[in-house]
């Protein structure tokens, strides 16, 4: 696959290894797609919402699939970079030094290489 960032890179390989897993381990996958799915439905909060605690969640636990992932998410669901950095800083708050550096690092080369992609469509 031809890809023009290393975000799409990233979310290319977590969903191609996601896909391979579910064919040898189905049971396990699709379990794991329901609740996840369930998990991102609209409810009390929004979707919006919901994107932006899981790449907090994703910057303090330094999992940098994820931060990309839903990096990306929260930009598909209407995020304002504003929003997604003071999402940021409350990681901060919790995660010190380690979270604040995957943040100002990869969060921002992932916004905006997917700004600039999506402003070019």
């Amino acid at each position: 696959m031809e890809t023009e960032n290393f975000a799409e890179l990233a979310i290319h390989e977590y969903k191609e290894g996601m896909g391979l897993f579910t064919t040898k381990m189905p049971h396990i996958g699709e379990a794991f797609h329901a609740f996840t799915k369930a998990c991102f439905e609209e409810g009390h909060l929004s979707q919006k919402q919901k994107q932006l605690i899981a790449l907090g969640i994703s910057i303090y636990s330094q999992d940098e699939y994820c931060i990309i992932y839903h990096t990306n998410a929260c930009l598909d669901e209407g995020c304002s970079e504003e929003e997604i950095l003071e999402a940021i800083g409350v990681t901060g708050a919790f995660g010190g030094g380690a979270a604040m550096s995957q943040a100002v690092t990869l969060v921002q080369q992932t916004i905006e290489e997917l700004q600039h992609k999506k402003q070019k469509h």
